[in-house]
């Protein structure tokens, strides 16, 4: 017969097949066994302290809202409202960094030392990807939250959701921007211009068609980007109003654009820059960069990536002494701290100035 042991809370019982099963009576009468059995009696013991503490404090949850995380952040995300990409980086960052640790772990017993168990273990050499986990954790953690699964937000790891670069790509100079551009075929120049002048994405820049292109006006009107899911090209729209904008094109650029146009015959509806032998498809990443490498090796700055002629783009367009909100506009900024980094990497040209003020002084002969 299978022994039974009373406690001052709870009771725990030994089973036949050797292991111990904890219960207690809940608030309201309902009598509620433990979702596992244990090996020890001990553990039985060492569970019912548990509840009988989360029961002191207030922060005892039903057994209904034993929800495991895994369950519950499948359905989070399947009820979140998300662009295409995003969607596909959180099902990423729950498979790769959250759910290995806590996929069976009931929400309401996620704790902030869990969290900082987990956080401490995982992804140490990528401090970007790991910053993201975290915040997508903290998210997760605070909807349960609110749905009343947790007495409050287990993640609270000060600077946890924020990684800083080991280092900051230097803007390319007037001089090396001009190297790359005549290095590169020509169906890629203006891509290349327009990236560092007009600081637009790549996305944005592959899926620029003509008729956005206002060259009367000199004006760029974006109001789609592409973003790649599962290796298929998806049109999105810019995740904030503040992407969707009109970019004034520098005076100098228009020959180009339109000598672009005409070249490639780029119709009201065509793609500004298609797939290499697909004219109504999109580029992919892969394709620039077969012929963006070399051309940025011939200027001496093969640390400079695509993305960082948007980072030279914004730096000029400081460097003529643009407000902050003529920034924000200008590179699609919702909030004003990406554009003030910007700002204040053009200030970095003050001794530069500092020594033209000196040259007018002495007569233009130093």
């Amino acid at each position: 017969m299978a022994g039974k042991r009373r406690s001052s809370f709870g009771n725990t019982r030994r089973l036949p097949s050797g292991h111990w099963q904890a219960r207690y009576t809940a608030p309201g009468g309902a009598v509620v066994t433990a979702p596992m059995t244990f090996n020890t009696k001990q553990d039985a013991q060492a569970w019912l302290s548990t509840v009988r503490a989360d029961l002191v404090r207030g922060a005892w949850l039903p057994p209904d809202s034993a929800t495991t995380f895994g369950a519950y952040s499948t359905t989070w995300l399947e009820h979140r409202e998300l662009k295409p990409r995003t969607r596909a980086d959180y099902r990423t960052l729950l498979d790769r960094l959250i759910l290995p640790t806590f996929t069976d772990v009931p929400v309401r017993r996620l704790t902030p030392a869990l969290v900082r168990e987990w956080h401490a273990r995982t992804a140490l050499d990528t401090p970007t990807l790991r910053a993201h986990a975290y915040m997508l954790l903290k998210t997760i953690c605070a909807t349960a939250a609110h749905d009343d699964l947790l007495p409050a937000n287990p993640c609270r790891i000060r600077g946890a959701g924020q990684a800083k670069r080991a280092s900051t790509t230097e803007p390319a100079s007037l001089d090396e921007l001009a190297t790359i551009v005549e290095h590169i075929p020509a169906r890629y120049k203006l891509m290349i211009l327009l990236a560092a002048w007009c600081a637009m994405r790549f996305g944005e820049l592959t899926e620029l068609r003509g008729h956005d292109v206002d060259t009367k006006r000199g004006v760029i009107k974006l109001r789609r980007g592409i973003t790649w899911v599962d290796s298929k090209p998806v049109i999105v729209t810019p995740k904030s109003d503040a992407g969707k904008r009109d970019i004034a094109i520098p005076p100098h650029l228009l020959p180009a654009v339109r000598a672009h146009l005409l070249a490639h015959g780029v119709g009201k509806d065509g793609l500004l820059f298609p797939a290499a032998h697909d004219p109504g498809g999109h580029m992919r990443p892969a394709t620039l960069y077969k012929v963006y490498y070399p051309a940025r090796e011939a200027a001496g700055r093969t640390d400079l990536r695509f993305h960082d002629l948007r980072h030279t783009g914004a730096v000029l367009a400081a460097a003529t002494g643009a407000t902050l909100a003529e920034l924000m506009a200008r590179l699609g900024h919702s909030t004003p701290g990406a554009a003030m980094r910007y700002q204040h990497a053009a200030k970095g040209r003050d001794a530069e100035i500092a020594a033209a003020l000196s040259k007018i002084a002495n007569g233009g002969t130093r």
